[in-house]
């Protein structure tokens, strides 16, 4: 992995840290902290599979050790990256690395989330619990990152940048 690259996770990892202790939105159950799903799709974008979910996890982990995420934070923001990443990878459409990032924790990492609370938190909830709250924030995010990511594209940023990567 070359330096450039490192740099650029480091940076996407910075700004999904500093954007979670600014950016949050109460959800009900939860608050939606729709900066790690932007950056989530800006990664997928921009950086292709392993880093972006590299990136999420670090991030997770940061919030976690910091107060600004849960425990949550893990399957909620690897599972969305890792399917915003392989989404935009396989098809090359920003939009879709949007829809991967919003299913992947929208629905599968929200589903996933219970077994892992009962375990790693030892609560129990309701299988469908922590959908709305997971599908709110990745919603949010996933169009920021959109729109963030079309705009870089705009400038060229995003172009250079994969061939700077390589």
């Amino acid at each position: 992995m070359s330096i450039r690259k490192l740099t650029i996770m480091a940076l996407l990892v910075a700004i999904a840290v500093a954007g979670s202790t600014f950016v949050s939105i109460p959800t009900g159950i939860a608050r939606a902290y729709p900066v790690q799903h932007a950056i989530n799709v800006i990664g997928a974008i921009i950086l292709g599979p392993v880093p972006t979910v590299m990136v999420a996890f670090v991030t997770a982990i940061i919030r976690i050790l910091t107060g600004t995420g849960s425990l949550l934070a893990i399957p909620g923001s690897v599972i969305g990256a890792l399917c915003a990443a392989l989404a935009y990878k396989y098809s090359g459409k920003q939009w879709l690395a949007g829809i991967g990032e919003m299913f992947g924790t929208g629905i599968i990492a929200s589903l996933i989330a219970v077994p892992y609370a009962h375990l790693v938190m030892g609560t129990s909830v309701a299988a469908l619990f922590f959908m709305p709250a997971f599908l709110t924030s990745s919603t949010i995010g996933a169009i920021l990152g959109i729109v963030i990511a079309s705009n870089l594209r705009k400038t060229m940023f995003v172009t250079n940048l994969n061939t700077l990567l390589k």
